[in-house]
């Protein structure tokens, strides 16, 4: 009866008897515990005195929800969750669920725990379709096949992806981030990876021992998505041992990958033919020519025209 007491404490007046059946009085005025009740055939008077307290606390807790100041400030004793009254073995209990600012706020973290990016600013992963500007006709295709790709695409049963290019700053990566967030309500995992950064990290693992580990990790997961690819330094390590590597895996396995690149696919194997070594610079475009078929083969090359969107101060 604690929550009741420090109410009744507060009451000006009268008797503590008085002051208790004013405060009952005023729990069973409550529209929802008056349609509970009513509803409970065989609920004798002294069950509902015994769960006053129960009542109570339903009573202001949903009077809390009412007046809802937002999940992170919640003060209902379980944050962001309801009360609900029960009958259970002839008797009131008084339990509780999620509301669904709380349920929207699992499902996000749900959603999120499917989405992994590698030197992605956090800000790209929470984009949905809906925050992209559909103000051109080439980047009104280019969402159209993204989220095609990311409602209709089966990791393991198709290995098909995008090839996503056009100039600096259209929104490429952003897009990106809508297909991430559309895969993850499919519960499908997928990676966001900042390809030079990347290639860089994985040349630095050789000598920790950590190269081959994180190589596996990426090449299994269900959709890569490969951003910026043409904006590293070319090495033929790079192309045959890694990108060559990698795409032959998930060409086999059936794993989708997606790219996106300020280069077409003609100027990504002018790039991938070109690379560099003790500073002397090898044209090998046979190998090159093996790397493009793959991209080719199993990837659909989409412009995305537009201003650059980024911003500098």
């Amino acid at each position: 009866m604690d929550q009741i007491g420090k109410s009744i404490r507060k009451l000006d007046g009268g008797n503590f008897e008085k002051r208790l059946e004013a405060l009952m009085q005023e729990v069973l005025e409550d529209k929802r515990i008056q349609s509970f009740l009513t509803k409970q055939q065989g609920l004798t008077e002294s069950q509902i005195e015994r769960h006053l307290n129960d009542l109570f606390q339903y009573k202001k807790e949903w009077a809390n929800c009412d007046d809802c100041p937002g999940l992170e400030n919640c003060p209902n004793l379980m944050q962001g969750y309801q009360p609900e009254l029960k009958m259970y073995r002839d008797d009131i209990q008084l339990s509780y669920q999620p509301c669904p600012l709380k349920r929207k706020a699992d499902e996000r973290k749900k959603q999120a725990a499917f989405i992994k990016s590698l030197y992605i600013p956090k800000e790209i992963v929470a984009v949905t379709f809906k925050d992209i500007d559909q103000d051109n006709a080439s980047r009104v295709t280019a969402i159209k096949k993204a989220f095609q790709f990311a409602h209709a695409t089966n990791p393991g049963e198709t290995g098909q992806g995008l090839y996503i290019t056009g100039s600096f700053g259209v929104g490429k990566t952003y897009l990106m981030g809508a297909v991430s967030n559309a895969l993850a309500e499919r519960q499908i995992e997928s990676m966001i990876i900042y390809t030079p950064d990347f290639f860089r990290e994985l040349k630095q693992g050789i000598s920790d021992g950590s190269y081959q580990d994180k190589l596996e990790t990426v090449k299994r997961v269900p959709v890569l998505i490969l951003d910026d690819i043409g904006a590293e330094t070319m090495s033929a390590w790079v192309r045959d041992d890694i990108l060559g590597a990698l795409l032959q895996y998930r060409m086999m396995e059936k794993l989708p990958t997606v790219f996106t690149s300020n280069y077409d696919l003609d100027d990504l194997e002018a790039h991938l033919t070109y690379t560099n070594r003790g500073g002397v610079e090898n044209i090998e475009e046979l190998k090159a020519k093996r790397i493009m078929e793959r991209i080719r083969h199993l990837n659909e090359e989409v412009i995305m025209e537009g201003d650059n969107r980024r911003t500098f101060s």
